[in-house]
């Protein structure tokens, strides 16, 4: 308030000046002109307030969920950041590579903690990612899991079903309710560069002086070659298919397909900017588990 009082006192003796010099100026459409661009620049804190207010009212989930994390490295951070900022409470996180101390959340699956959890997440390897499904399931616990390099079709079931829904699959139990839901790539705009793909490969099949490849890229800490996103992508071409694997540097996952012929070349890509995208589509899929 100080600075506005500072540049009324200026505009004041302008006026004086010129007033004295025979030019007759109107200090009360200059003020208004003033303060106008002030208060454009310069918003209240109610009004400051009230829009990140109304912003995170907009990010927030319908439903709160009680949720698990099994996995907490990067993805299981990034999992954990926007659960929270949607209004969901994590329960604990399961992670063998972690001990007390790192972690005030950690449990185990055999805890109360666990059972309370309406859904649990896991983002781990291809090696632990089965047991860690079974073990959820042993405590009633249904999962998303985003973990690649292994098919679910590997679990053992018994009566209950499961389905193949586009590039997820899906485990329900005998009363109809989904224990799993898989996919090789949560990210909505992946799921969306899917149907493209599927589109593509459809009007391809009467085009067979294409040929197809398709190169995927990622950080050099991803464990399994191809991607998933790229095995699924693949899988929707519905023949052989050429998959180049490049691991270098710290690259979220870019995936290309291309269609190659004597004439032309057609190319359609997906490049992931950050984990976000992959991370936020899985919390998605926990708010919409079981509605």
């Amino acid at each position: 308030m100080a600075e506005f009082q500072r540049n009324v006192e200026k505009l004041t003796e302008l006026g004086d000046f010129r007033e004295k010099n025979g030019i007759c100026l109107h200090m009360s459409f200059i003020f208004c002109n003033f303060a106008a661009d002030f208060a454009r620049s310069h918003k209240s804190a109610y009004a400051y307030t009230q829009e990140k207010k109304m912003k995170n009212e907009v990010n927030r989930a319908p439903v709160a969920k009680k949720i698990a994390l099994i996995g907490y490295g990067k993805m299981g951070h990034m999992i954990e950041q926007i659960a929270l900022e949607r209004g969901h409470e994590i329960v604990g996180i399961i992670d063998p590579t972690l001990v007390i101390g790192d972690c005030s959340l950690l449990i185990d699956f055999n805890s109360e903690a666990f059972r309370s959890a309406d859904v649990a997440i896991e983002f781990t390897t291809p090696a632990t990612a089965k047991e860690n499904i079974l073990r959820a399931w042993a405590q009633g616990v249904p999962v998303i899991s985003g973990s690649t390099g292994w098919r679910p079709e590997e679990l053992e079931i018994g009566d209950w079903k499961l389905e193949i829904e586009s590039s997820r699959v899906v485990v329900k139990d005998e009363a109809g309710k989904v224990m799993l839901v898989w996919s090789s790539n949560f990210s909505v705009g992946v799921n969306i560069f899917f149907e493209m793909n599927k589109w593509l490969a459809e009007k391809m099949e009467k085009q067979p002086q294409y040929t197809p490849s398709i190169t995927e890229t990622h950080h050099i800490h991803k464990l399994d070659k191809p991607s998933g996103t790229a095995k699924t992508l693949a899988e929707a071409i519905g023949r052989d298919v050429m998959i180049e694997s490049i691991r270098e540097g710290e690259v979220p996952g870019t995936h290309e397909v291309m269609w190659d012929s004597e004439e032309d070349t057609i190319v359609i890509t997906h490049i992931a900017k950050g984990r976000r995208g992959f991370a936020l589509g899985a919390v998605l899929a926990a708010e919409q588990l079981n509605r």
